[in-house]
């Protein structure tokens, strides 16, 4: 997951930089397509985090009262 999130930061950092590129060499007009691609990323991630969290509590929970039989060697 270490990489996803560096690749994640590298985005983040990135685009700044991207609107910044296209300005300087005439093409700012497709900046204006960036929203198609970053919002639709930012929800499917707020999700995935979401997803993330709501697993890791029910891994939690089932694993607080270990039941007999089921011990890890």
């Amino acid at each position: 997951m270490s990489v996803i999130g560096t690749v994640l930061v590298a985005l983040c950092c990135f685009t700044p930089i991207l609107v910044i590129l296209l300005g300087a060499v005439g093409l700012v007009a497709l900046t204006s397509y960036l929203d198609y691609v970053l919002l639709p990323a930012l929800v499917f991630f707020i999700g995935l985090t979401c997803y993330a969290v709501w697993r890791k509590k029910k891994h939690d929970a089932c694993c607080e009262n270990p039941q007999p039989g089921n011990d890890v060697i």
